[in-house]
């Protein structure tokens, strides 16, 4: 009977004994398996943004990071160095948004700094020695910014007209295309590389005499994307002799235009851009003729006094 009941103390200490044990190496164990932070998962509103505008940037981290300060960093194309751009608080639910000007294409990036306090840039995942979670990096591409009036440029056939402007950000050696839209297709006429601020001169010699649109490209490089800018009319003239009539009676097209003039053979309804004196008038072909010889335009009487033409004389057509 003694040595039954010291067998069942020994076996009940036994039993105290290992459940302790059990705990600790239960607990060591989950202190090894304990999970790493989950990285906030990030998502731009748009890939893509104009110089200048701000990136917007909308992200969740797990509920329990509710509070913690999360800090959105920026890298340049091929560059690995970080800058920070801005940060925000984690909200209650996980939510987070933050938004930052750029003026060049990279990647962003948004790290959880898990403290309330923060570098002016961060460059390998921690913060003040604290260890940081790391989003997903995320490009953002940014259009370069053309800046060129718009305008109607007038030339004679042979003269070289010229468009400035600038390319922002303003950095030196980036080229730059003026293009003309012919028969529906863009078609470069000049080239230049960009000078101190971004600036540039470009450089036509006007052909044959017509009208198109003109418009500023840049194709894009590592630093932006593409960008486009109108840059109004190109009027290319040619010296022609013209005449004045009164068109108040019928005419060869059925229609008066306001400002009219006749035509030997363009189309009815053309329309032609003169210029006289300094003025610019744009006609409308609704008339045949004129019929003497060395002549190629017979302007109505619209016409006529809006370029303050009178008798028979050159001037400049842009057909």
């Amino acid at each position: 009977m003694h040595k039954a009941r010291r067998d069942r103390l020994g076996t009940g200490a036994l039993m105290i004994g290992i459940p302790a044990s059990v705990a600790a190496l239960v607990a060591a164990g989950q202190a090894l398996a304990s999970p790493a932070p989950a990285p906030p998962q990030i998502h731009p509103e748009s890939g893509h943004i104009a110089y200048g505008d701000h990136v917007v940037v909308r992200g969740a981290a797990p509920p329990a990071d509710a509070g913690h300060t999360v800090v959105l960093e920026f890298a340049s194309g091929g560059a690995t160095a970080w800058s920070q751009l801005g940060s925000t608080t984690v909200g209650s639910a996980g939510a987070f948004r933050l938004a930052a000007r750029l003026e060049q294409s990279g990647i962003v990036r948004v790290v959880d700094t898990s403290s309330g306090s923060l570098t002016a840039s961060v460059t390998s995942g921690t913060a003040n020695g604290t260890a940081a979670t790391t989003s997903n990096p995320v490009p953002v591409d940014v259009a370069a910014h053309v800046r060129v009036p718009t305008r109607s440029v007038d030339a004679l056939a042979g003269q070289a007209i010229q468009v400035r402007g600038r390319l922002l950000p303003g950095v030196r050696r980036r080229k730059v295309a003026l293009q003309g839209l012919q028969s529906g297709s863009w078609h470069t006429l000049a080239t230049a590389r960009t000078k101190s601020a971004g600036r540039f001169l470009l450089r036509y010699v006007a052909g044959s005499a017509g009208q198109q649109l003109i418009r500023v490209r840049f194709a894009g490089d590592r630093l932006n994307g593409r960008s486009t800018a109108p840059a109004g009319h190109m009027n290319v003239f040619r010296a022609a002799l013209a005449s004045w009539y009164n068109d108040g009676g019928h005419t060869a097209c059925d229609f008066h235009a306001g400002d009219g003039v006749a035509n030997r053979t363009l189309p009815c309804g053309t329309k032609v851009v003169f210029r006289y004196g300094g003025r610019t008038v744009t006609a409308t072909v609704d008339d045949r003729g004129p019929y003497v010889g060395g002549r190629d335009w017979d302007l109505n009487q619209n016409t006529a006094a809006a370029l303050g033409f009178g008798g028979v004389g050159q001037l400049w057509s842009s057909q």
